[in-house]
C-alpha cells in the first residue's frame, strides 16, 4: 500500500433493529478499529466510517411488533449502538445514519445514474402477496421450511440455519409474519441489476485483486461458478419504509437495502468531507477497505462491486477481509433467540474493562473460520495472560524504579551482552507485527503485542534487580533501564488494540500523545533521567462469581425468550415453592411502608432506576433492576414495600440501601407490592 494513497475504511452498517454484540465486534468493528488505529501510527492519510442500516426489513418487524413507528425503533438503536461504539473505544472518524437527507439524497442520485445507462432492468414478476395483510411481502416477512437444511423458520432471503441465500419461492410451505396466513403470487414490477450479465465483468474484477483472504474469495467463485451463475436481483421493493425510488409510477416502492446500505459509506464520507470526498472513493489514489461479517460477502463482492462497475465513476474496493462467525458457549450466536453478549451490558457489568474484551475477541477473532468465545476463556486470559503477563511486568519496573530510583530512569552504562539482546529482539516485534496487521492477522499480530510482556517478564526474572541493587546498585539500574525500555515499546505496540492501557502505560513514563509506529524500532524510547508518573494496577482479576453470573444472565435470557415465544395459556405457569424457613428468619427481616420521593435511571444501565425512598426512619438510596417495567415518573409518590436491613451493596458505582418488594406474575411481568389503606411511611409490616 503506498504512502500517498487515500484510504476509506468502512465497517458494516449495523441494522438498527437491536443492540450491538460480541459476534459483530468480533466479525468487523473491532478489526477494522485495530487496523485503522495502525495505520493513523503509521503516518497513513485514512478515513474511518460507519452507520446505522435503517431501512432492513427486520426494522420494520420490530415496529409492528412493538407497536411503533420504523423511525421511533431506528433512533432507538442508532443513538444506542453509537453511544456503545464510542465507549467501547471503537474510533469512527463519522457515525451516520441511512435514514439521513444526505444518505436518500445521494442513494437516489446513484439509482437515477444507472436507469440513466440502462443498468437496471424493470421486470414484472411475481411476488408473494398477504391476501390478509393486504400487501406485498419483502424477503424477511416470509418464513418456511430451508429447502437445504429443513430448518422450519427460514427467511425468504436466507436461512440462518445453514446460512444458504434463499428466495422466498425457494421456501417450503411458506407464511406471511404479519398475519400467518398462506401467501399467494402476484405480478408486481420492480427493477433488477442484470447480474447474470455482469458476470464476465466482476469475475476479471475479482481475478485481479491480490492477497484477498481465502474465505472471501471461495464464496465469491462458489457463486459465479454455481450451475446456474449468477441471477437477476431486484434492486427495489414494494415496501412504504426506506429510500423512495426516484422514477415515476413507482409510488409505494423503494430501494432494496442492500442496494442503497453500502451506499450509505459514500454518503457518510460526504459528510465529513463535503469537500474533499471524491478523494477517497475515486481515482487511482483512492484505496478502499470494507470490513464486514461472513454473511456480507456477496454483497460487498458481488453486488456493490456490480453497482460501481455500472456507475463508472468510483474506485473499486481494494481488500474485503470478513471474518467467519463467532460463536458463544458452544452455540451460534442469535439475536432472535438472545443468546449473545451485548455490548452495552458488558460496559454495565465490566466498568472500566473495555480493553478485557478487546483482548479476548481479539484472540479469539474467527479470521478464516469460526470461532467460539466463552466465559471461561475470557477470565483465563484476563488473569493469566493480562493480569499476570502484562500488567505483572509493567508493575514491577514501575514499583522497582520507584523503590530504587525514586522513579528516575538510570543511565545504563556499559550494557551486557543480555541488555543487548533483550533490546534488539523488542525492536522487532513491531516489523511482525506490522506485516501481520498489512496481511490482516490479527491474532498473529495481538500474539507478537504480547511477546514483548513475555520478553520483559523472562528478562526482570533473569537479571533480577531486586538482588542486584544490594551488591550493586549501578547494575540494578541499567536492567531496569532496560526493563523500562521494553515498557515503552509495549506503550506502542499495545496502541491498536488496547489502547486505555497504552495510554495509561504512556502516563506511567511520562510521555503524552500517541507514538508513532516507526518509534517501536527503536531502542531507546525512554530516555535516561525520565522520571516515572505514578504507578497504577492496569487490570484487576476477573473472579469465579462474576463468570458464572455472566453464565447464569446468558441461560437466563435465552430462556426467558423461548418462554415469550412459546403459545400462551389460560393457566400461567408459576414459580415453584422455595424452601421452608424459620418463623425466626421471617421475623429477622425487617420491612417497612416506605414513599418515592425521586426516581431517575441509573446512567448506562438500562434496567436500574435509582429512588430515594423516606422509609419513616430516614432517607435512603435504594437501586432496583425494574427500569423495563415501570418508568421513573410513574415511580414518584408510590408506596412501596422495603426491605429495611439488607446490607448495602454498591450497584454501578451506587450505594443501594435495601430492596423494594415485587411480586412476579407467571409470564414475568413485575406488579409493586404497594400498601394498601394508606400506611404511613415506616409503618411495620409483618
Amino acid at each position: 500500500m503506498s504512502s500517498n494513497k487515500k484510504i476509506m475504511v468502512t465497517a458494516a452498517l449495523p441494522y438498527a433493529n437491536g443492540p450491538v454484540h460480541i459476534g459483530h465486534l468480533a466479525g468487523c468493528y473491532l478489526p477494522s478499529d485495530i487496523y485503522v488505529r495502525y495505520l493513523r501510527m503509521r503516518g497513513r492519510d485514512v478515513k474511518f466510517v460507519c452507520g446505522s442500516d435503517e431501512h432492513g426489513v427486520p426494522i420494520t418487524i420490530k415496529a409492528k411488533k412493538e407497536g411503533i413507528t420504523p423511525q421511533d425503533v431506528v433512533d432507538r438503536y442508532h443513538g444506542m449502538m453509537k453511544g456503545a461504539f464510542e465507549e467501547f473505544g471503537i474510533d469512527f472518524d463519522h457515525y451516520s445514519r441511512t435514514s439521513s437527507p444526505q444518505h436518500h439524497k445521494n442513494a437516489q442520485e446513484f439509482f437515477t445514474n444507472l436507469m440513466e445507462k440502462d443498468a437496471l432492468v424493470a421486470k414484472e414478476t411475481q411476488q408473494y402477496f398477504d391476501p390478509e395483510a393486504s400487501q406485498f411481502l419483502a424477503d424477511r416477512y416470509i418464513t418456511g421450511e430451508c429447502p437445504k437444511c429443513h430448518a422450519a423458520d427460514a427467511y425468504g432471503d436466507q436461512c440462518e440455519s445453514c446460512g444458504t441465500s434463499l428466495s422466498p419461492t425457494d421456501l417450503i410451505a411458506p407464511k406471511s409474519t404479519l398475519s400467518g396466513a398462506i401467501p399467494e403470487l402476484r405480478n408486481t414490477t420492480n427493477w433488477f441489476l442484470p447480474l447474470d450479465e455482469l458476470s464476465d465483468e466482476l469475475r476479471a474484477f475479482l481475478e485481479s485483486r491480490e492477497g484477498w483472504k481465502p474465505n472471501v474469495m471461495g464464496q465469491c467463485m462458489s457463486w459465479l461458478n454455481a450451475g446456474d451463475g449468477l441471477q437477476p436481483r431486484a434492486m427495489t421493493r414494494d415496501l412504504d419504509w426506506g429510500v423512495p425510488v426516484p422514477v415515476a409510477d413507482a409510488e409505494g416502492k423503494v430501494m432494496y437495502v442492500w442496494f442503497d446500505a453500502p451506499i450509505g459509506y459514500i454518503s457518510a464520507t460526504q459528510e465529513l468531507l463535503p469537500d474533499t470526498w471524491e478523494a477517497y472513493w475515486k481515482g487511482d489514489d483512492a484505496e478502499i477497505i470494507h470490513f464486514i461479517g461472513k454473511d456480507n460477502i456477496v454483497f460487498h463482492c458481488i453486488i456493490f462491486p456490480a453497482m460501481l462497475q455500472q456507475h463508472g465513476e468510483y474506485a473499486m474496493p481494494t481488500a474485503v477481509p470478513a471474518n467467519e462467525f463467532l460463536n458463544l458457549e458452544g452455540r451460534k450466536l442469535s439475536t432472535s433467540k438472545n443468546w449473545a453478549v451485548w455490548l452495552h451490558e458488558y460496559l454495565e457489568d465490566f466498568p472500566g474493562q473495555q480493553d478485557v474484551l478487546r483482548y479476548a475477541l481479539t484472540a479469539t477473532m474467527p479470521e478464516t473460520k469460526d470461532n467460539d468465545f466463552t466465559w471461561a476463556d475470557f477470565q483465563t486470559r484476563n488473569n493469566s495472560e493480562l493480569v499476570a503477563g502484562l500488567g505483572n511486568f509493567v508493575n514491577r519496573v514501575m514499583v522497582l524504579t520507584h523503590k530504587y530510583y525514586d522513579g528516575v530512569v538510570q543511565e545504563p552504562g556499559v550494557l551486557t551482552d543480555a541488555d543487548r539482546e533483550a533490546l534488539a529482539t523488542m525492536t522487532q516485534c513491531g516489523r511482525r507485527i506490522a506485516k501481520s496487521l498489512d496481511a490482516f492477522k490479527f491474532r498473529d499480530a495481538l500474539n507478537e503485542a504480547m511477546n514483548v510482556a513475555r520478553l520483559g517478564n523472562k528478562y526482570l526474572q533473569e537479571q533480577e534487580p531486586w538482588k542486584v541493587y544490594k551488591q550493586d546498585p549501578a547494575r540494578a539500574g541499567a536492567a531496569l533501564y532496560v526493563a523500562t525500555q521494553i515498557m515503552g515499546i509495549a506503550s506502542i505496540v499495545f496502541e491498536p488494540f488496547l489502547p486505555t492501557t497504552a495510554s495509561k502505560l504512556r502516563g506511567m513514563l511520562n510521555q503524552s500523545g500517541v507514538p508513532t509506529w516507526e518509534q517501536s524500532n527503536e531502542e531507546i524510547v525512554v530516555p535516561a533521567g525520565t522520571q516515572l508518573g505514578e504507578s497504577a494496577l492496569l487490570f484487576s482479576k476477573i473472579e469465579d462469581e462474576q463468570v458464572e453470573a455472566q453464565r447464569e444472565k446468558l441461560q437466563a435470557s435465552a430462556a426467558a425468550n423461548e418462554a415469550a415465544k412459546a403459545p400462551s395459556t389460560t393457566e400461567k405457569k408459576q414459580m415453584p415453592q422455595k424452601e421452608d424457613i424459620s418463623f425466626d428468619q421471617f421475623m429477622s427481616m425487617d420491612l417497612r411502608v416506605g414513599t418515592i420521593l425521586e426516581a431517575e435511571r441509573v446512567p448506562k444501565a438500562d434496567r436500574l432506576l435509582k429512588f430515594l425512598v423516606d422509609t419513616g426512619l430516614d432517607q435512603r438510596t435504594i437501586v432496583s433492576g425494574i427500569a423495563e417495567h415501570f418508568s421513573p415518573e410513574e415511580m414518584v409518590g408510590k408506596k412501596v414495600t422495603v426491605l429495611m436491613n439488607l446490607p448495602p451493596r454498591k450497584i454501578r458505582g451506587v450505594e443501594s440501601q435495601g430492596m423494594l418488594l415485587m411480586a412476579e406474575d407467571g409470564d414475568g411481568s413485575l406488579r409493586l407490592m404497594t400498601p394498601e389503606n394508606g400506611a404511613d411511611s415506616g409503618a411495620v409490616i409483618g
